[in-house]
């Protein structure tokens, strides 16, 4: 007969913050990442990207230059926010995340990833009253919304932003391998390179302050202007 083993009663890490971050890196989470390439689909119609180096290139390059810069950094400091509601404090970093969305689809995703990652969070009865309250009055974008969820994990702020960080890589590596195209191999190897990448952004991103802190790439925001019009596409972004 099988038995279950033992627990281990000197375990110190809490398992329940583990799971919420896997559950958080989690493509399958229900708020529509998978509908956004970020750039890249323009990027793949001008033919600046057009095979797995450069795919991987693009990515790699994305993850330093904007998210360990911009929304990983805003993160890092409104996790700590969201502990202490300080409200004024999270009000300021959603205005920056708006101020910096350069298109009409960037904005778009930061609005609409944000209303959907807070009805996950209702739904799934994880923020007090005050949380909610607070949210109605942002009301969140994407990264204010996830650093809410990544703060109710309690996890090291490192770990947080490692998981956010892949959930982000996961997708951008699912929307080359739809538009390049690629093979699932040239995936993995993507993504390998990335999680080799992501603790130095996550190390940028928690030891940047308010005036260092920024959003500046204009190819991208060229690209994805040309998005919005592009003539046949399949994402949001």
């Amino acid at each position: 007969m099988c038995t279950a083993p033992a627990a281990d009663m000197g375990t110190k890490t809490a398992p329940s913050g583990l799971l919420q971050l896997i559950w958080l890196a989690s493509p399958a989470l229900p708020i529509g990442g998978f509908s956004y390439s970020e750039g890249l689909e323009a990027a793949i119609e001008q033919g600046l990207v057009h095979n797995e180096a450069s795919a991987t290139g693009w990515v790699v390059d994305q993850l330093h230059l904007t998210q360990s810069r911009g929304d990983m950094a805003v993160m890092a400091q409104a996790i700590p926010a969201w502990q202490l509601m300080d409200t004024q404090r999270l009000q300021a970093l959603n205005d920056w995340v708006m101020a910096t969305r350069e298109t009409a689809e960037m904005r778009l995703q930061a609005e609409q990833m944000g209303r959907s990652l807070l009805d996950w969070l209702r739904n799934l009865q994880q923020a007090s009253d005050a949380q909610l309250q607070c949210c109605a009055q942002l009301p969140p974008t994407y990264p204010l919304a996830m650093a809410l969820a990544l703060s109710l994990a309690q996890a090291p702020l490192d770990q947080a932003l490692q998981a956010v960080a892949f959930g982000w890589a996961e997708n951008m590596t699912q929307a080359a391998l739809k538009a390049v195209p690629l093979g699932q191999s040239a995936g993995q190897r993507m993504l390998a390179r990335l999680a080799r990448e992501i603790p130095q952004a996550v190390q940028t991103a928690l030891h940047l302050n308010d005036e260092d802190r920024q959003a500046f790439s204009p190819m991208l925001a060229i690209l994805s202007s040309r998005h919005e019009t592009q003539y046949s596409r399949i994402f949001r972004s």
